[in-house]
C-alpha cells in the first residue's frame, strides 16, 4: 500500500471516526440494559405479577377473548391481537377506529384462560426511556434515519480501520500491549486490540442496527408490493369490518400453514393489513424460523383464506436484524458474550477518543503521536 493510499484512507477512518464516535457510545451505552431488556423486565415485574395456570388448562376462544377485551373499551375497535411466547397470555390493541395513532391506541393484556385482565405495563420507565433513546433518539421516523446514516458512517469507520490496520501492526507483534510503556501506549495498544476482536460483532450490530432503522420504509415497500399484489381482487370494494369469527380466521391460517403458530393477527384498516382481510402473522418454531413471518390474508367478511405468501427477502432481512442486533438468538449465554463484546467497544471508541483528545496537548516527540501517524487501528487519523 503506497503512502498516499494510507493517507486517503487516513483521512476516511478520521473524519468517519470524529463524526460517529459520540453517537455510537450513545447507541453502545444505551443498548447493554436492552440486551437484557426481557431479564430486566421480569426482575422489576414491569408486565404485573402473574401465576400462570396448570399445564394443560385449556383456552377460551379468541372470540370471547376479544369480547372480553372490547366490553370496556367504548365503542373502540380492534386494531391488533398478539400472543405471548411462554405464557397463556392474549394481548389485544384497541382504538377510535383503525387509523388510530400510537397515543390514541390502548394495550390490555388477558389470561386466555380465564379472560381475566392482568395488570397494565407502565409506560414510561426507564426501560422505554432508554429504548426510545436508543432507537430514534425521541426524534421518530426522522431520528431513526439519521441514526442509519450513523450507522453506515460506522461502518466506514471500521472498514478503514482494518485496512490501515495492517501496515501498523509490521511493526508490533499481534495482539501485544507494551504494559511498561506510558499509559498513552498503553491505551493505544489496549485500543487495537480491542477494535480487532470486536470488529467482526461491532460490524454484524451496525449493519443490523442500520436495517431497523429503516423498518417503517421497508414495510411501506411491502405493503405498496407484495401486499398490494395479494389483495388486488379487492380493489375498489368497500371497507369491511372484522365480522368474520376471529377464532375461525386463525383456525384457517394454521390449517394453511402446518407447523407455524400464530404470533400476531393484524385486524382490518391498521398499517399491517388492509381494509378487508385479517392478517395473520405466522412464525416457525426454531429459534431462526420464529423471526421468519409468513402472513396469511384471511376475507373479514366471509372467514375464507384470500392469500398466503412469505414476506419478501427485504422484510426478511428486517425481521431477522432485530434479534440479530440483540443477540436474541441464543438465549442468556449469547446475550452475555453480546454484553461483553458490547463493553469492549465502549472501551475502544472511548479509548480512540482519549488518544485524539490528548495528542493535541502531546510534545511531537511523543511516541503514540508517531504511531498515530503511522495509523492505528480503529482511532481518529491524523
Amino acid at each position: 500500500m503506497t503512502r498516499n493510499t494510507v493517507r486517503a484512507w487516513s483521512v476516511v477512518h478520521k473524519w468517519t471516526s470524529l463524526v460517529s464516535t459520540a453517537f455510537m457510545l450513545m447507541l453502545c451505552v444505551t443498548g447493554l440494559p436492552l440486551i437484557f431488556h426481557h431479564e430486566i423486565d421480569e426482575a422489576l415485574e414491569t408486565h404485573g405479577a402473574y401465576e400462570a395456570p396448570p399445564l394443560g388448562t385449556p383456552t377460551l376462544s379468541l372470540d370471547t377473548m376479544l369480547a372480553t377485551a372490547l366490553a370496556d373499551r367504548g365503542g373502540e375497535v380492534p386494531l391488533y391481537l398478539s400472543f405471548d411466547e411462554d405464557r397463556p397470555v392474549v394481548n389485544f390493541t384497541t382504538g377510535p377506529q383503525p387509523g388510530a395513532t400510537d397515543k390514541e391506541m390502548h394495550f390490555a393484556s388477558f389470561d386466555w384462560t380465564s379472560a381475566t385482565a392482568l395488570p397494565p405495563h407502565p409506560e414510561g420507565g426507564v426501560m422505554d426511556f432508554i429504548l426510545k433513546l436508543h432507537t430514534d433518539m425521541f426524534l421518530d421516523l426522522p431520528g431513526m434515519l439519521f441514526l442509519g446514516v450513523m450507522g453506515l458512517v460506522v461502518f466506514a469507520a471500521i472498514v478503514s480501520g482494518v485496512v490501515l490496520y495492517a501496515p501498523f501492526m509490521r511493526k508490533l507483534d499481534f495482539g501485544v500491549v507494551r504494559v511498561s510503556r506510558s499509559s498513552r501506549v498503553k491505551w493505544l495498544d489496549y485500543h487495537n486490540l480491542l477494535g480487532v476482536v470486536t470488529v467482526a460483532w461491532l460490524s454484524v450490530v451496525t449493519l443490523t442496527g442500520t436495517i431497523n432503522t429503516l423498518s417503517t420504509p421497508i414495510i411501506e415497500l411491502w405493503q405498496a408490493d407484495q401486499l398490494a399484489e395479494m389483495t388486488a381482487p379487492y380493489e375498489g370494494l368497500p371497507p369491511a369490518r372484522a365480522e368474520a369469527s376471529i377464532q375461525e380466521a386463525v383456525d384457517t391460517a394454521l390449517a394453511a400453514a402446518p407447523g407455524m403458530r400464530v404470533q400476531f393477527v393484524a385486524f382490518p384498516g391498521v398499517a399491517y393489513s388492509t381494509e378487508h382481510h385479517y392478517a395473520v402473522f405466522m412464525q416457525g418454531a426454531t429459534p431462526l424460523t420464529k423471526h421468519l413471518l409468513t402472513p396469511a390474508l384471511i376475507d373479514a367478511r366471509t372467514g375464507e383464506l384470500a392469500a398466503i405468501r412469505p414476506m419478501p427477502w427485504y422484510a426478511q432481512a428486517l425481521l431477522l436484524s432485530g434479534p440479530l442486533h440483540f443477540g436474541d438468538y441464543g438465549g442468556l449465554p449469547l446475550k452475555i458474550l453480546w454484553a461483553l463484546l458490547d463493553i469492549a467497544t465502549i472501551v475502544v471508541l472511548a479509548s480512540g477518543l482519549y488518544l485524539w483528545l490528548s495528542r493535541r496537548r502531546a510534545p511531537a516527540t511523543d511516541p503514540v503521536v508517531a504511531q498515530l501517524r503511522d495509523r492505528p487501528a480503529l482511532a481518529p487519523a491524523e
